[in-house]
């Protein structure tokens, strides 16, 4: 039973961890969101979900300021965890503060998420510092300010809670199943669905860390109860997300996809430790390697300091299956920065979806902060003040440091009051290359283009190109012979025009062609339209009336991941029920 002093100190700890984030975005707070590599594109995704769900599209799978109003289906392949939190801080706040409450959100989860890791071998002292240092851990703000993905962000709170559920172990005295069974193998199952719903490659890296960790354990342990808790979240884990896994799988071959891999940036080979390239194009990449690499190079030596002490002091010598699987990580993320373990990369599935060698470093926040608590944290109350003063400071000038290296400030088209009034106005933005048709340029979707256009041919050009690399449609170039907008009724997902032909041709949709559309002219199913260079929908028209609908439908491999995710969930209530009594009985 807890006592009062042991509450207020949990209490204690909590706060600092929460004061500890809320001072890492004090720079957003003072100076607005942090303009990163994708901020763009996870606050439109913001705005769209939440315009979706006022229109009462609770999952949404279009985004339709996409592509200057055309739209993508990025919510089909992007997960639906971090631009949902989004959306729905959004409805909250004003938008200008949801960066930085987003932010604070996934640092302070990270924190609290590590000192819960850290209790299980620490201090409660301890366990404070060790959460303080992963959420302010030099990715996690290179992560927040440099490059602004929040999904990633989020990686902090979802290995954390891996390795803590990974790592229990309350009946050692049991058999195989009930020791794997313990009460831990269903919040393992959450916790593994919620990485791959965040982020792709946190949910690549997650599956994996958890293998090797469940097979670490169980070699120290001499015991395969870690293997078969593994085995079983993994299974449930991945059945829960399969609801966006499956059509997310199935569905590539609709996108351009390769262009992931494609772009010389973003091939593993261009990303090793400490890499210089003479290619041009590559310059601004190696601008971002380098300060990974400065990262990735101090956070691995403060968790092999910290390894040494621990061991030194003999904290390594107990509970050996708990301290083992955390002390292999960084050994394992080091090897994986450099190009001798290329055979690595290619050899494991969708590894080299990852990109950057460098993303592993969020697995290495919990553990360092882990290493470092146990090694400074001592018994002697004096040597405790002063090591709980020093690492504050420590913690302050790092975020007075990273905050001058990473933050970005945003350029006035990029600013979060700008953004807003662009959407608000219906202008649209800019798409993503690998969410378009394989057959198409994204490029040449013009800006301003009205609801649809009437043409003689299927595949016209509609707008002229304005010399940056963007085209533009204005009346007076006479592309179109007729226009006409969306009708009453029209949402993200439901597309309805009302058109009075003045001669036959083809009416180009402002809408991206997706074979989850179903198209329809006078009720008629339009089942075989031609492909164009911009990836519109042209549906042929006669002359006179028509009326043009495009309605989102549900794809069979949508329907099967639903389906497979309630069975899922139907087996994760019932191993609910079975840990709970076995919990019950060891207890009685």
């Amino acid at each position: 039973m807890t006592t009062p002093q042991e509450s207020r100190t949990r209490w204690i700890g909590v706060s600092v961890i929460v004061l500890a984030a809320l001072a890492a975005i004090g720079p957003m707070l003072a100076r607005g969101a942090s303009c990163g590599h994708d901020f763009d594109f996870h606050l439109v995704s913001w705005f769209d979900a939440l315009a979706s769900w006022r229109q009462g599209l609770v999952y949404p799978h279009w985004a339709p300021s996409a592509n200057y109003g055309a739209g993508e289906p990025r919510f089909v392949f992007y997960p639906p965890v971090e631009w949902m939190l989004g959306a729905a801080l959004g409805a909250l706040l004003p938008w200008q503060l949801v960066p930085a409450a987003l932010t604070f959100v996934c640092l302070a989860g990270a924190g609290l998420a590590t000192r819960a890791l850290a209790r299980q071998v620490l201090p409660e002292g301890a366990a404070t510092l060790a959460g303080c240092t992963a959420l302010l851990s030099g990715y996690s703000l290179f992560t927040a300010y440099e490059r602004s993905d929040f999904a990633e962000l989020t990686g902090g709170f979802w290995i954390a809670l891996l390795l803590l559920f990974a790592l229990r172990d309350r009946a050692p005295d049991d058999g195989v199943w009930r020791r794997a069974l313990d009460g831990s193998t269903a919040p393992l199952a959450l916790v593994l669905a919620g990485a791959w719903l965040s982020n792709a490659p946190l949910g690549v890296m997650a599956s994996y860390l958890l293998a090797a960790v469940a097979l670490v354990s169980a070699a120290a342990r001499w015991t395969w109860a870690p293997v078969v808790r593994a085995a079983a979240a993994t299974a449930l884990g991945l059945g829960l997300a399969a609801v966006y896994l499956i059509p997310a799988a199935v569905e590539q071959r609709w996108a351009d996809m390769r262009q992931i891999l494609d772009d010389p940036a973003s091939q593993i080979e261009a990303s090793w430790m400490f890499a210089r390239h003479s290619n041009q194009a590559l310059a601004i990449h190696d601008q971002v390697l380098n300060s990974a690499s400065l990262i990735g190079a101090g956070m691995l030596a403060v968790a092999f300091v910290g390894l040494l002490v621990c061991w030194r002091r003999g904290r390594l010598r107990v509970q050996r299956g708990w301290w083992l699987p955390l002390a292999v990580i960084p050994v394992v993320v080091l090897l994986l920065q450099f190009p001798f373990s290329g055979w690595v990369w290619n050899a494991l599935p969708k590894l080299r979806y990852l990109q950057f060698p460098w993303r592993w470093l969020v697995t290495l926040e919990a553990p360092m902060g882990v290493m470092l608590a146990g090694a400074a944290w001592t018994d002697r109350k004096r040597l405790r003040t002063l090591v709980a003063v020093t690492c504050a400071v420590a913690l302050a000038v790092s975020i007075v440091a990273e905050e001058r290296a990473f933050f970005q400030t945003c350029d006035d088209e990029d600013a979060v009051a700008a953004m807003v009034a662009t959407y608000r106005a219906g202008g649209g933005f800019g798409g993503t290359d690998e969410y378009e048709p394989p057959y198409a340029d994204r490029s040449m979707v013009p800006t301003n283009l009205p609801g649809s256009c009437l043409t003689h041919s299927a595949t016209a050009q509609l707008g002229v190109a304005n010399g940056y690399g963007i085209y533009d449609w204005a009346a007076q170039q006479h592309s179109c012979d007729a226009t006409f907008e969306a009708a009453e009724g029209t949402t993200a997902e439901h597309v309805r025009i009302d058109a009075n032909a003045p001669h036959a041709g083809y009416l180009v949709l402002k809408l991206r062609s997706y074979p989850a559309w179903a198209v329809r002219v006078n009720g008629q199913l339009q089942n075989h339209l031609a492909e164009r260079e911009d990836g519109l929908i042209a549906v042929p028209v006669g002359q006179g009336k028509s009326h043009i609908t495009a309605d989102w439908t549900t794809t069979k491999d949508a329907w099967a991941g639903r389906g497979l995710s309630s069975l899922a969930l139907a087996l994760l209530t019932g191993l609910c029920a079975l840990e709970r009594r076995w919990k019950r009985t060891r207890l009685s």
